[in-house]
């Protein structure tokens, strides 16, 4: 393992080529006069780096970031934590250190919002007012939706989570000390969109390998559960991740929702939906037609090791304020309502949302920020200047499922599911897994952003 100094992490880029997928520096771009308030909620990888980008953009106007956090987390990071593969001190950085000059730093958590009076509300009670407003506080994990468990109880009963800085440390004692003992190992995601979506995919398949690399794969029983209808829904990618865990012996059953955790006697139970398909006829004209009947009911499987995903939502002050999305698929988790393309809120057009807590279908992850921050600087700018947004995000996500130790099977794709290859991986056949890209997870992505990504390139 090693860390890139950034003039390190620019030569390697070029050398592989893949200076030409980074993004144009903003700071190259043409600026605006305007003077205004902007309120920047939440610092992760969407908050941050909109601040650096509108820093250099409007240089006249007050730019104020609102997040209470002392340390810049590399959240995908957490997963190779939990695979024994980084230390916990590669993935963080004290947040002071990204914070760039000229833009005012709250330490205080957004506590209301009142986008009809153009107010944030702090948890001391302070009011904010803003002009505009970018919202990225990212996502709210929900715990306690789970029955049995808690963040403070995580490896309570081996039930363990990489969701988690400390959990993905837990988790990485536990499956050491699953591959050694044996047993029933039981991997689930949630119901709800998470961040990173492949990272529960990521931790069963890591756990096999380990089991098969220690020659203990013959004491150890792997299962995978989804609450989804099927493992995988990006029909370039899915045939071979389904491949993968046949050949591995890993049974996966699908629409599994975990609804509790009994920590004691080690059981986790489920509600498992079943779809039939229910054919009638119309007696005059003669035509079939189909219906789903549905039926749930309650599964309950021991286990031995535990990893699960929590269920997950927009901060509570977003639902609050009604800044969610009030029908459909993202409403019941209040994704912010926004534009898929231009990222401009529906209802009020002085907020831009991008990041985990947006509510566009695709996957929250680091890679669709990075495609959305382009896209969100230049509409907000035409914003604030009193134009038409214009720049369009075509959906672009990228989820680097980590099949082994030394392999990724590099899934991008865009709001079609189609592939969205970057070079120079599109040289090569991404349908299956590569040892480039376990190299460009493990080692080129945690200095991109650290050293690029958030420094507002």
């Amino acid at each position: 393992m090693f860390d890139f100094t950034r003039r390190d992490f620019i030569k390697t880029a070029a050398a592989l080529g893949l200076a030409s997928a980074l993004p144009p520096v903003s700071g190259c771009a043409s600026k605006s006069n305007a003077k205004c308030e902007l309120l920047v909620i939440g610092g992760g990888a969407a908050g941050l780096s909109m601040a650096v980008r509108m820093r250099k953009r409007l240089p006249n106007a007050n730019i104020t970031l609102v997040d209470p956090a002392e340390r810049q987390f590399y959240q995908p990071g957490f997963t190779l934590i939990g695979g024994g593969v980084y230390a916990p001190d590669q993935v963080w950085r004290p947040q002071s250190e990204f914070i760039p000059a000229g833009v005012k730093w709250i330490r205080q958590a957004v506590t209301a919002l009142d986008p009809a009076k153009k107010i944030a509300v702090l948890g001391d009670l302070t009011k904010l007012n803003y002009d505009f407003l970018v919202l990225t506080p990212g996502i709210q994990l929900n715990w306690n939706a789970i029955e049995g468990v808690s963040r403070e109880t995580l490896g309570r009963g081996n039930a363990h989570s990489i969701y988690d800085f400390e959990g993905a440390q837990k988790t990485c004692a536990a499956m050491m000390a699953f591959v050694k003992n044996g047993g029933r190992g039981l991997f689930c995601d949630t119901h709800t969109k998470l961040k990173c979506g492949g990272a529960p995919k990521k931790i069963c398949l890591l756990t096999e390998h380990l089991a098969r690399k220690q020659k203990r794969r013959d004491a150890v029983k792997i299962d995978y559960f989804t609450a989804s209808k099927e493992l995988y829904d990006v029909p370039f990618y899915t045939p071979r991740l389904k491949e993968i865990y046949r050949e591995r012996g890993i049974i996966v059953q699908c629409r599994m929702k975990l609804t509790g955790i009994d920590t004691e006697a080690k059981k986790a139970h489920f509600e498992k939906t079943v779809v039939s398909t229910i054919e009638t006829k119309d007696p005059k004209s003669g035509e079939v037609k189909k219906t789903e009947q549905t039926q749930t009911s309650r599964v309950t499987e021991s286990y031995d090791f535990f990893h699960f995903a929590p269920p997950q939502s927009a901060p509570d002050f977003v639902r609050q304020a009604g800044l969610g999305w009030r029908e459909g698929k993202l409403a019941k988790e209040a994704w912010v309502e926004v534009d898929k393309h231009t990222l401009v809120h529906r209802v009020y057009p002085d907020i831009i949302s991008l990041g985990d807590v947006a509510g566009v279908p695709t996957s929250k992850t680091s890679a669709a920020i990075r495609k959305q921050l382009p896209v969100a600087e230049e509409n907000l700018l035409a914003l604030i200047d009193g134009k038409t947004p214009e720049q369009k995000y075509n959906g672009y996500a990228a989820c680097p499922i980590v099949t082994d130790y030394g392999h990724v099977l590099l899934c991008e794709f865009d709001y079609e599911k189609k592939p969205q290859t970057s070079f120079p991986f599109s040289l090569l056949d991404t349908s299956k897994e590569l040892r480039s890209g376990w190299w460009l997870k493990v080692h080129f992505l945690r200095p991109f952003y650290f050293n690029w990504m958030l420094r507002g390139h």
